[in-house]
Formats: C-alpha cells, sequence, structure tokens
C-alpha cells in the first residue's frame, strides 16, 4: 500500500454529534498527537461555554496545526475514514480559514481505512478501526468506551451545573479520545512494518 514516508506523523481524530442530534453537526473534540521520531504530546480543542465556543474551538485547532506544520513541514495527517475530512470541509465554510493553515491539513490528509480495506485480507468481521486494533495488539483501557459513549458523556458534561463534574466527563472523553488516536498509530505502524517486510521479501 501507498502510506506517507517520514520520521513523524500526526494522527488526528474527531468527537462530534451528527446532524439529528445538533442542528450544526457540531464537533466537540479536535484532537492531534504527532508520533514517531519527535513526538508531539496529544492536544485537543473542546467548545467552551456560550455562542463563540464553536469557533473558538476551530480557530485553537488551526493555531496548534500550525504550530506543528511549521515544526514537521508537510507532515500526514492520519485518520481513520473520511470524517475527518468533511468535517474540516465544513468548518473551513462556516468559520473560515484566513491564514490557510485548514487547506494545509486538507492537502496532507491519509485516510488509511480505504488503504487497508483495499490492500489487506483479515480474518475479521469489519475493517473497523475498533476490530483492527485488537488484532493487531492495541488494548484499550476504556473498554466500554465508544463514539456513542463520546456524545453521551460530553452532552451530559454540557448540561450539568457542577462545574467540577464536568471537568471530569471531558477528562474522560479526552482520554477516549486520546485512545482512538493511539490505535489509529498502532495500525498505522502495523501497516508500516508489513510494507517494509513486503519489499525486504520481494527484493
Amino acid at each position: 500500500p501507498a502510506i506517507p514516508e517520514g520520521p513523524d506523523w500526526v494522527m488526528f481524530d474527531l468527537e462530534g454529534f451528527p446532524p439529528q442530534l445538533h442542528d450544526d453537526e457540531k464537533v466537540f473534540v479536535w484532537g492531534l498527537e504527532v508520533f514517531g521520531a519527535k513526538a508531539r504530546p496529544y492536544f485537543a480543542a473542546t467548545p467552551g461555554r456560550g455562542s463563540d465556543g464553536d469557533r473558538s474551538a476551530w480557530e485553537r485547532f488551526l493555531t496548534e496545526a500550525e504550530v506543528i506544520l511549521d515544526a514537521y513541514g508537510d507532515i500526514a495527517f492520519v485518520h481513520w475514514a473520511p470524517y475527518e475530512r468533511v468535517r474540516l470541509d465544513a468548518y473551513v465554510t462556516r468559520f473560515g480559514d484566513p491564514k490557510g493553515i485548514a487547506a494545509r491539513v486538507r492537502k496532507s490528509l491519509f485516510d488509511m481505512y480505504p488503504v487497508v480495506r483495499d490492500s489487506v485480507a483479515l480474518p475479521l468481521p469489519s475493517y473497523s478501526l475498533k476490530v483492527i486494533e485488537q488484532h493487531v495488539g492495541y488494548d484499550r483501557k476504556l473498554k466500554d468506551a465508544g463514539g456513542d459513549w463520546a456524545m453521551a458523556t460530553y452532552f451530559e458534561a454540557t448540561e450539568t451545573g457542577d462545574h467540577v463534574k464536568a471537568a471530569e466527563l471531558v477528562s474522560q472523553v479526552l482520554d477516549y479520545n486520546r485512545e482512538d488516536l493511539e490505535a489509529t498509530f498502532a495500525v498505522f505502524d502495523w501497516l508500516r512494518r508489513r510494507r517494509k517486510s513486503r519489499r525486504a521479501a520481494l527484493s
């Protein structure tokens, strides 16, 4: 499979509400983490309270993406399935991209799902990330968490009047998002090592 070369890669994962639950199909976690030779700690932008919260999260995401692009050059932003690309385009339409950072991110997007689906035959019931990550040996700590759980937990955080409880709930959602990024890299690294072994066998 054709996968991005380089010493470092950004894992990119979003959590969001679908349109039937939120009029604007709101993203409530913009998650990024750089893996590789020069790793960079996990970063997540979440909307604050108030009418400008969604825009604020988008702008914080763009600021972090700009820092990463300035530090690493045109590094690949690796994600699973088209959701990240679709939401990126939607937020450019919604709030703009005055410095062209979102355009640079979009140019660097690498959707790993179709690559794995089309290049590797696996004895698995599906090609979802949560199935394949187990096949490659990634073990989640949050066993029962998933996309629906993240939505429900974040929604509860926004509805509670207890600020301490809200912070705890958001922290749990971010832990889940970070595991998504770790799982994405685990599958990416597995695919990269398989390709390297295949090339060595053919040489």
